[in-house]
């Protein structure tokens, strides 16, 4: 189903992206600039002057306004065109699209549909992402040249930690001993795993010694059209979570189009808030993980059905993939209402 889910809440990037000069970015197969008004919140706009089609993200600033760098055409932050330096009128279908954006907890989100429809609350919560002075977050993003859909089956499918990861996270044979367990509430999607009374895995190492044993859980959140929020965590055998720790990370995946993705990334931790060594040995952790790991074995992955339909393509199902597909069949079904009602509306 090659239709974008409109009525949701796409991340657009990390607000310290969107600077003084605005930031540029693809969506859903949309060109969009994205600029901090005066008063320091964030619009964003259609990328595209309706004259001759040059990118407004090329023009420059006259206040809150944006002129484009062709011919002059000056819009305002809601694409009102508010000056034609070649006369008094201005014609008619100059306006820009806009679109609806919310900065939220260090993230700028923007909603994909009409924006006098977005629903803020359907933002996903993501709050620890923004830093306290009792977190340090890192962040990054990365490019995948595969469709968004086949990461989210990564993430929701956490078995291939030992296959992909050896490098890097390490299974430690965590898979094989835990229960996988799938829970749908409402449009969110849990796809968890918990292992019991096992050695400390390697995200414990330091926190517990070798030859304790303990209760270690993976619990990823899922909301389309693919904002996924990882807990990581153990706690001493036995004991209830409390007593242990829990370190979240964020995974939200952007199309930029069918074939490439925005990978958004954030870690945070809550040790040694003050230590360069440990933001150093962290960040080269995750970008070995994501960028050496996921990404080449998803890509190549991709490559080998790039345009051909997922479901033609008869995916074998192993069980622990559940999530995945779960999720892929919940995200056609909020297609299909959307097209419905789309339908209906212009009968």
């Amino acid at each position: 189903m090659g239709a974008w889910l409109r009525n949701c809440w796409y991340m657009a990037g990390w607000s310290e992206e969107v600077g003084e000069a605005g930031l540029a970015r693809q969506i859903i197969d949309r060109p969009i600039f994205l600029f901090r008004l005066t008063d320091g919140t964030v619009a964003a706009l259609l990328d595209r002057c309706p004259h001759r089609f040059a990118p407004l993200s090329r023009g420059t600033r006259e206040g809150d306004n944006l002129q484009c760098g062709y011919h002059g055409l000056t819009f305002s932050p809601r694409g009102k065109c508010v000056r034609n330096p070649f006369g008094e009128r201005i014609p008619a279908g100059t306006d820009v699209p806009r679109f609806e954006v919310v900065e939220r907890d260090a993230i700028v989100w923007l909603w994909g549909g009409a924006p006098e429809e977005a629903d803020p609350s359907q933002i996903p919560d993501f709050s620890f992402v923004a830093e306290t002075p009792q977190s340090r977050v890192l962040r990054g993003r990365m490019v995948m040249h595969a469709n968004y859909e086949y990461g989210t089956d990564n993430l929701l499918d956490l078995s291939h930690i030992e296959y992909v990861h050896k490098r890097s996270l390490g299974g430690d044979g965590v898979i094989f001993a835990g229960e996988h367990t799938v829970v749908v509430e409402g449009e969110t999607l849990h796809s968890n795993w918990f292992a019991r009374g096992i050695p400390p895995p390697s995200v414990a190492y330091g926190r517990y010694p070798p030859d304790a044993k303990v209760d270690h859980w993976l619990n990823m959140r899922w909301n389309a059209p693919a904002s996924m929020r990882l807990m990581i965590g153990a706690c001493p055998h036995g004991e209830p979570r409390t007593a242990g720790f829990e370190l979240p990370q964020a995974h939200i995946l952007t199309p930029a189009s069918e074939h490439e993705t925005h990978y958004f990334w954030a870690s945070a931790r809550y040790d040694n808030l003050d230590s360069k060594e440990a933001d150093a040995a962290l960040t080269n952790l995750l970008l070995t993980a994501f960028e050496q790991e996921d990404k080449p074995i998803i890509e190549a992955a991709y490559a080998n059905v790039r345009g051909k339909d997922f479901w033609a393509e008869r995916p074998v199902s192993l069980g622990i993939d559940r999530g995945g597909t779960r999720a892929r069949r919940m995200l056609e079904a909020m297609k299909r209402q959307e097209q419905s009602t789309i339908a209906d509306a212009a009968e």
